[in-house]
């Protein structure tokens, strides 16, 4: 068997789950997801632990034997705690807002770049210059991170651009000028 996928994932008292075939739907305090597990993958839940049982022994199986069941322990894990990544903007002049509808960058091009938040995904930003997204979602809170960050990924020469907290960025010596 999958070492990850055999393991029970438990749910916490302030988290629901409810299983229908191959989908499940979790609720907790910080939200609610819903996902489709893949057909041959089969869900129980019982004695406060959702479990995941796969049909055969063939590779395929066991690859999304673990995979499925990690998935359930993202979704349960997201909705009683939540997800974050924090994202710094360094350069000169370079900044963001948090508004009601998502975030605003200025970075360093002629007009500013607004990114709408996606639905349950919520916006922080610290002295203009840190950005935390937050969600119960895994997936969409390091898509939405990957997304604000290739609008400006950090360049080598200076590390100008937006990039993960404690992203180290390689540095290259510029043109030495001529004498």
């Amino acid at each position: 068997m999958s070492r990850i996928g055999k393991r029970p994932v438990p749910v916490p008292k302030d988290v629901t789950v409810q299983v229908k075939g191959n989908s499940i739907s979790v609720k907790g305090p910080k939200g609610e997801l819903a996902r489709a597990l893949h057909p041959a993958m089969q869900l129980v839940l019982a004695d406060g632990q959702v479990v995941v049982n796969r049909p055969n022994d063939e590779p395929a199986s066991k690859a999304l034997h673990g995979l499925s069941r990690t998935l359930v322990a993202n979704m349960i894990e997201g909705v009683a705690k939540g997800y974050e990544k924090v994202l710094e903007i360094q350069g000169v002049g370079y900044k963001a807002e948090a508004n009601a509808k998502g975030l605003t960058l200025s970075l360093g091009f002629s007009h500013p770049v607004s990114y709408p938040a996606p639905a349950g995904i919520k916006f922080t930003v610290d002295n203009n210059t840190v950005v935390r997204i937050a969600g119960p979602s895994k997936e969409l809170v390091g898509q939405v991170a990957a997304e604000i960050r290739s609008i400006r990924r950090p360049e080598p020469y200076k590390g100008k651009g937006v990039r993960y907290q404690g992203e180290r960025v390689r540095r290259k010596a510029g043109k030495t000028g001529a004498k």
